[in-house]
């Protein structure tokens, strides 16, 4: 399976015209903000691939399984006999009192060529669940980023909104004093500049867990400082395709490993049917006198089991694979209904996080900032009334945080379609028309 299955879709629609800064240090805090970037996503990942103790364990438990298929043996240790016989003299010296021989099992019946293939069966389910690992811990670690993002977005348009209250509520009181205004006035901006303090350090509190959570996907020191993340611009639509379903129903990795899951069970069916045959040995025996060793006889024998009074347990066992076998088949169809149906879903939360998107960027945004102006613009000159000012604050601020968190969460949906669809190619990527939009020379965010 591909390694860069699951952010090879999240990391193109993340890319944009206007960033093409390269980091080589993201993670410290005198770099300034950062955009993200497929570099900066690509460097994330591969830092957690070596350093996540998950990963690092399913990497031993794939190593574990490799070994394990190096010790299936075709040829069983050969058994060695030595022996002596009591008996009077005269026998002894007739038939020799020094009993000597070897055994060998023979490989047939297929039986050492059926625990090979269940061994490489195993060793195929370790890599696809390390994969399988690997991807969602990369789904996980867009998702940090992109919450990680929000948060700094968040925190920037708190901060933003408490330099204008102390900037107001100066005004406010310069205004009351020279007459022009109420104490109401400047009492009501006091308010709702300690409502925005409180605000405003709950939110940086929560970037801080935000933070950590990055940190901890990393392995890293918990306090481990960060500069500020800046979420990419809105991504195009993504199209519902028989081609993306293909996709998704061939490298969804989930999807791998119980294929995977299958092969082994359909390898443990064959191991329980060659059980039934007998296993096969030949050898050879010698004897010599101990009076003056000499050789006395030797003979070759021919050894076999016989499974005919267990045929009722061998046929238990197999009934006992097969039906594991159509377990994992049945749970495998399960599966890919349900991939179907979260594919769709997808899709639909992926538009609608596009729509709100652009709908608080283009449209809302604009009007918000510039009912505020005017708003503000009436207060100053003393025809209209602060709590005017403060309604129209308030909805520029709900469409600047709205936005951002609809660019986030269309990216988060991204990554979930990415994990889905294991598409790797960028001519997959232009097909389905997941590309970012272009900026025009104008911060969208």
């Amino acid at each position: 399976m591909k390694t860069n299955i699951l952010f090879s879709l999240t990391l193109l629609v993340l890319a944009n015209a206007a960033s093409g800064d390269t980091v080589s240090q993201p993670a410290r805090p005198e770099t300034g903000p950062l955009r993200i970037t497929p570099e900066l996503i690509t460097q994330f990942a591969e830092e957690m691939r070596t350093k996540h103790p998950a990963l690092q364990a399913a990497e031993a438990t794939v190593a574990a399984a490799v070994a394990n298929e190096a010790t299936v043996r075709r040829w069983e240790d050969p058994m060695l006999r030595f022996g002596g016989m009591a008996a009077e003299t005269m026998m002894r010296a007739d038939e020799g009192d020094l009993l000597y021989g070897i055994e060998q099992k023979l490989p047939l019946f297929g039986k050492p060529q059926a625990s090979r293939s269940l061994a490489r069966a195993e060793t195929g389910v370790a890599t696809a669940d390390a994969e399988f690992r690997f991807q969602r811990l990369r789904r996980d670690l867009a998702l940090a980023v992109f919450q990680t993002a929000l948060a700094d977005r968040v925190v920037e348009i708190g901060r933003q909104d408490l330099d204008w209250l102390e900037t107001l509520v100066a005004v406010a009181k310069h205004r009351y004093e020279a007459g022009d205004t109420t104490q109401l006035d400047v009492l009501r901006l006091q308010n709702e500049r300690a409502r925005r303090q409180t605000r405003l350090q709950t939110e940086t509190d929560m970037r801080g867990q935000a933070r950590v959570n990055l940190n901890r996907l990393l392995n890293r020191p918990l306090d481990s400082p960060w500069p500020n993340l800046l979420l990419p611009d809105v991504a195009r639509p993504v199209a519902y395709s028989p081609r993306l379903m293909e996709l998704a129903l061939k490298f969804e990795p989930g999807i791998s490993l119980r294929r995977q899951q299958v092969t082994q069970a359909e390898a443990a069916v064959t191991v329980a049917r060659r059980e039934r045959y007998p296993d096969v040995s030949v050898g050879a025996e010698a004897r010599n006198y101990t009076g003056n060793g000499e050789f006395r006889q030797g003979m070759l024998m021919l050894g076999f089991n016989l499974p005919l009074g267990n045929r009722k347990r061998y046929a238990a066992a197999i009934r006992r694979e097969q039906a594991r076998a159509q377990s994992i088949e049945l749970e495998l169809a399960d599966a890919e209904l349900a991939l179907r149906n979260e594919i769709h879903e997808l899709i639909v939360r992926i538009d609608a996080a596009r729509r709100e998107a652009l709908v608080f960027q283009d449209e809302i945004a604009p009007r918000s900032r510039a009912a505020l102006a005017s708003a503000q613009a009436a207060w100053e000159s003393g025809r209209g009334m602060m709590i005017d000012l403060l309604d129209a604050r308030r909805m520029l601020l709900e469409a600047q945080v709205m936005q951002a968190r609809a660019v986030a969460e269309q990216y988060e949906w991204l990554s979930d379609l990415v994990l889905c669809c294991g598409i790797g190619d960028l001519e997959a990527l232009e097909m389905i028309g997941a590309l970012p939009e272009q900026q025009n020379g104008e911060d969208t965010r």
